[in-house]
């Protein structure tokens, strides 16, 4: 079976090369990033580049709880800008005298921000995924990261044969815990919610030494887990959690994706998660292209 999603996903290279021949505002610190879902994921990881202190919130919490400085760079990301947490953020900086960024959708409505950026057309699958790499493609542009080498990258990526194999192996889990170390542990954040959006199977992304605090107690024969390589030393920690889930049982699997610097990594280990997510659909009767309430 083939997706329409199989197709947002091939169509990532271009749509991020596109991205990056435009022209876009820098930020000065101190930011605040803001989403919800994939969005927040994103702003994650435009949080983690810019380091401290920059911040990521749930655009749910900090339209409605949090306080927003008056000297910050508030900057919402957001597909397709309908929802109305986005919109409340805006005017909570605004009224707090804050500087505003809205990073949306080509299709978007233009949201009240003194900046505006662009990403992506809509997408046709309802699991995310060209905005997600598009909106990193326009945060890293904004913080003036060289991500020239990410379109060739995705191209490598997406020449890799689809993990088939690993996701027999894991289609049958009841549960799949997906770890990485430092920024990767965003990607495996992402990751489980491509898995559960598009297998309607339980997934759980975490960083792999909070797996080993607490987590690790839940391992059982019938799960699986997706443990992404770390990209510098680790303290063998991405190892101990291997041996551990081979000690209980548990399904493991390692995503292929080509070497390139830590920086960039977001964007490129996004690719082998998305497709094993189809592929464990394609198996399991999931449908990427219709996950949405």
């Amino acid at each position: 079976m083939k997706f329409v999603y199989d197709d947002q996903i091939l169509s990532q290279p271009d749509a991020v090369e596109a991205v990056l021949q435009r022209p876009a505002p820098r930020l000065k610190q101190p930011l605040i990033f803001a989403g919800l879902g994939t969005s927040l994921h994103a702003a994650r990881v435009a949080a983690a580049w810019a380091g401290y202190p920059a911040v990521a919130v749930d655009a749910h919490e900090l339209a409605l709880r949090l306080p927003i400085p008056r000297d910050a760079q508030v900057v919402v990301v957001t597909h397709g800008g309908k929802g109305p947490f986005a919109a409340a953020v805006l005017a909570k900086a605004r009224a707090a005298g804050a500087r505003t960024f809205a990073v949306i959708g080509e299709h978007a409505p233009a949201l009240a921000a003194e900046e505006i950026v662009r990403t992506c057309a809509a997408e046709r699958a309802e699991t995310h995924t060209v905005s997600y790499l598009t909106a990193l493609a326009a945060l890293g542009r904004m913080l003036g990261l060289d991500l020239s080498p990410a379109p060739r990258l995705l191209d490598e990526a997406l020449a890799v044969p689809a993990p088939v194999e690993e996701a027999r192996l894991l289609a049958g889990c009841d549960r799949l815990l997906l770890t990485g170390f430092g920024i990767d542990a965003i990607a495996a954040s992402e990751g489980a919610l491509k898995l559960k959006e598009a297998t309607f199977q339980w997934a759980e992304g975490m960083a792999v030494e909070q797996a080993l605090h607490g987590p690790h107690a839940a391992l059982r024969k019938g799960m699986g887990a997706i443990v992404i390589r770390p990209a510098r030393d680790d303290a063998g920690r991405t190892a101990a959690l291997k041996a551990l889930c081979s000690k209980r049982g548990v399904a493991v699997v390692e995503p292929r994706f080509p070497a390139c610097d830590e920086h960039l990594r977001p964007l490129i280990v996004a690719v082998p998660l998305q497709r094993l997510a189809a592929e464990i659909a394609r198996l399991n009767g999931g449908d990427p292209d219709h996950s949405k309430l």
